[in-house]
């Protein structure tokens, strides 16, 4: 589990395609370090595993449905990267609750600067945006941010100089892909709201309860 606050920047060092699989390398300064064989990294939003690391890098393995379904199979050598570790027991939730597990693929529309932020708008799939409402949480490329609004094709988000800074949404353009994860919370709602549908009182459930 995560927090979307990213830790580090890191940079792609190798991508090398196995059949319809990847093995990606990434080189970074702060992170590597810190990691062990198995350990969890957010990259761009995905959960990985690390299989192998030394001082400077770490290398995870990307299966045929993180592919699919993330931007991770797009990245190219050089492309930086979002790099978060696994939130650890007492330390701060400053972001949101983001499991690493990437709902789907959004696409970039606009940006348009705002005083000294940026409000960028992504275009999202009706599946994706059911599960957004304004003012609440979404995870861009694993950056925990707020959503300032909502339509029926897409959704936009504000960024602050920081984020611009030092995340993968400060070189991003229109037309650009990056991975979205919704937040958990809604999603649970969502099913258990439909789980009650049509579970209220009715004749036949009085009659069968022996109420009648």
């Amino acid at each position: 589990m995560f927090t979307g606050l990213i830790a580090e920047l890191g940079h792609v060092e190798n991508l090398r395609r196995e059949q319809e699989s990847y093995r990606l390398t990434i080189a970074a300064s702060k992170i590597p370090p810190q990691l062990s064989i198995g350990e969890s990294v957010c990259c761009n939003g995905a959960c990985l595993t690390v299989t192998h690391f030394d001082a400077h890098r770490f290398t995870v393995d990307v299966m045929p449905e993180t592919v699919r379904h993330t931007t991770i199979g797009l990245l190219k050598k050089g492309d930086p990267v979002n790099l978060e570790r696994t939130l650890q027991i007492g330390a701060g939730l400053d972001g949101h609750l983001v499991l690493g597990h990437v709902d789907g693929v959004g696409t970039i529309v606009r940006i348009v600067p705002e005083g000294i932020a940026r409000v960028t708008t992504i275009s999202a799939s009706p599946d994706l945006l059911h599960y957004m409402v304004t003012k609440g949480s979404i995870a861009i490329d694993g950056i925990s941010l707020t959503l300032t609004d909502v339509t029926d094709t897409g959704f936009s988000v504000s960024l602050i100089p920081l984020t611009v800074q030092y995340t993968t949404l400060g070189v991003k353009k229109a037309g650009d892909k990056v991975n979205l994860e919704t937040d958990i919370l809604g999603k649970y709602v969502d099913k258990m709201l439909k789980a009650r549908k049509g579970s209220g009182l009715t004749r036949a459930s009085l009659l069968e309860n022996g109420f009648m």
